[in-house]
């Protein structure tokens, strides 16, 4: 006790003053200031009020009268994958899972407007999917999914802005089918399928049937003009007999009478299988002119 009594009065009454100071303010700095992570926003109420909402870095409060009432992060957030029915226009029931990812941008709106975040997305997300899928048909469910994701997100989006809510993704994972119409739908693909193979059957069909005719119309065109040649040679044929008849007279006519005789017989003696040739009476008379007039004599 003497010992205790010689220090107090050692320092004396002022400096246990001194001293409780001194703690006060290092209390004071300690209490007053905050370093917010920069994952974080501090929201600052006063008497229970808000008061300010403090950013990453280092930040300045009044001690004893501002207090650090919600510590928020706001790095984005995956709420669990979700999974609810909804019935398409078409009366077909689905099964839709959902995923969204969100983050959170205004604290003092968040803290203040809504009691359970993740809660209140989810069911937000349920209901405007089966409202949406409610507009649509089953097929175009399946085939404009990206559509239809954009059209959630920008809803969402919408529905949570009161709450300080950035909705950065929405995204449907799957869409599955009651086993019937599963069977359903299966058949409908064989049909269409077998539709599609008959349609490419009579298309090769009908290309076959066009290019047969393409080739009968060819050959009928190249044997016109086969013709059409061979007219013309025998018009000029005609043509130099006429000349030469009208230059020599009934000699040339009476020579081109006998050629064609000889020429006719020479075509049937080359007929096959034939090992007879019966010859008109007057065979050897053409055959004797047609020398004859080669020499320049006369029948």
């Amino acid at each position: 006790m003497n010992i205790i009594a010689e220090i107090i009065n050692t320092l004396g009454g002022g400096g246990i003053v001194g001293l409780l100071f001194a703690l006060f303010i290092i209390i004071c700095i300690f209490l007053g200031v905050r370093i917010v992570p920069q994952s974080e926003k501090y929201v600052i109420e006063r008497f229970g009020r808000l008061r300010v909402v403090l950013g990453p870095g280092i930040n300045f409060i009044i001690p004893f009268l501002d207090r650090v009432a919600h510590r928020i992060s706001i790095l984005e957030r995956q709420l669990p994958n979700a999974s609810q029915d909804a019935i398409t226009s078409d009366n077909v029931l689905v099964r839709v899972e959902t995923s969204v990812f969100y983050r959170i941008t205004e604290p003092e709106r968040t803290v203040y407007r809504i009691r359970d975040v993740d809660a209140a997305i989810a069911t937000t997300v349920a209901g405007i999917v089966r409202a949406e899928i409610g507009k649509m048909e089953l097929d175009e469910v399946q085939s404009n999914r990206a559509q239809l994701i954009t059209q959630i997100q920008v809803l969402v989006e919408s529905a949570v802005d009161d709450w300080g809510i950035e909705v950065t993704r929405a995204e449907i994972l799957d869409v599955n089918l009651d086993q019937a119409t599963r069977d359903a739908m299966l058949q409908q693909l064989n049909a269409e399928r077998a539709r599609r193979a008959q349609v490419t059957e009579a298309e090769g069909t009908k290309r076959a049937v066009e290019l047969n005719a393409d080739a009968e119309l060819y050959a009928a065109e190249q044997q016109a003009k086969a013709r059409r040649v061979s007219a013309d040679a025998e018009a000029y044929a005609t043509e130099v007999v006429a000349k030469a008849i009208k230059e020599n007279g009934i000699e040339a006519a009476q020579y081109q009478v006998a050629l064609k005789q000889v020429e006719a017989l020479s075509e049937v003696a080359k007929g096959e299988g034939k090992q007879t040739v019966l010859l008109p009476s007057n065979a050897l008379d053409a055959f004797g002119d047609a020398f004859n007039m080669l020499k320049g004599g006369s029948k």
